[in-house]
């Protein structure tokens, strides 16, 4: 039952996360405020570092760096592919990619459920379609480098999963942290080449844009260390499928704070993600 509420929380505290990222992207370039979130992220874990027990050991080092690598990957793919569009059919196409790995590799390596539990995992996935989708009038076909790079993304948001389940258990917080360092020094790196272009276009961070991208920062730092704890203490698969119902929190917050419309096909996926999670909450 705690895998499935720490999974659902953590979803949640994503959505809200890209949520105050979005709006920070709106008042400068989108690099540039996941740069400072990564970075923000980082001296958040560093703040609580020493009060989280945990072993520096060569594996904790080897996958949080590399988890890093892959979740700075998928989020320029996540970029690049819903610049493209259409975002209806991309935006759920990642979510479920990145759920279907760890469900996979959760699966291979002998996670084992009861019928409850795998109604519940499929109900999940049907709920990060409908919660994913996102209306669009007279959007058009998705184009093919459009569904490649949407599928590339989800396969590196799930292959992030994936990774930081094979840290140690008794690492701590120390995956993460190479986590957020490796991910905020690629971001760093992606920023410098595009100064010139952002400076080019006004794409400086104000102050509220800088308070916002904190802000995400410590909210993302805050999922990170939810998924760390779901996939220590319960299977990857149930964690994995959940997480991917991160727009949730996106469209919830949206919905409150900037008055926009869920959809009828949204609030049945939320529906089902509160049935899913139920489910998984049975013994």
């Amino acid at each position: 039952m705690l895998t499935a509420v720490i999974g659902t929380v953590a979803a949640l505290v994503f959505g809200a996360a890209d949520f105050i990222g979005g709006m920070a992207s709106k008042r400068s370039h989108p690099v540039l405020v996941t740069a400072i979130v990564a970075i923000t992220g980082l001296a958040a874990l560093l703040v609580v570092l020493p009060f989280v027990p945990g072993r520096w050991s060569p594996e904790a080092v080897f996958w949080g760096g590399l988890s890093g690598i892959a979740g700075a990957l998928a989020i320029g793919l996540l970029y690049a592919c819903l610049a493209i569009g259409p975002m209806s059919i991309l935006s759920p196409l990642t979510a479920v990619v990145s759920a279907l790995v760890p469900l996979a590799f959760g699966l291979s390596r002998g996670e084992q459920f009861g019928d409850f539990g795998y109604l519940g995992l499929a109900l999940a996935l049907v709920a990060v379609v409908l919660v994913g989708f996102v209306p669009e009038r007279g959007a058009v076909r998705p184009t093919l480098p459009g569904v490649l790079m949407a599928i590339g993304s989800g396969l590196m948001i799930g292959a992030f999963l994936v990774l930081i389940d094979q840290a140690p258990d008794d690492s701590g917080l120390v995956p993460l942290l190479l986590n957020r360092g490796v991910n905020g020094l690629l971001m760093i790196a992606a920023t410098a080449l595009l100064a010139f272009r952002i400076r080019g276009t006004g794409g400086g961070l104000g102050t509220g844009g800088l308070r916002l991208a904190v802000l995400g920062g410590v909210v993302d730092a805050t999922a990170n260390s939810l998924l760390l704890l779901g996939v220590r203490i319960g299977d990857l698969a149930v964690i994995g499928v959940l997480t991917a119902l991160y727009p949730a929190g996106t469209i919830l917050l949206a919905a409150t704070v900037l008055k926009e419309r869920i959809a009828p096909v949204q609030w049945a996926g939320l529906a089902l993600a509160l049935g899913a999670t139920a489910l998984l909450a049975i013994p």
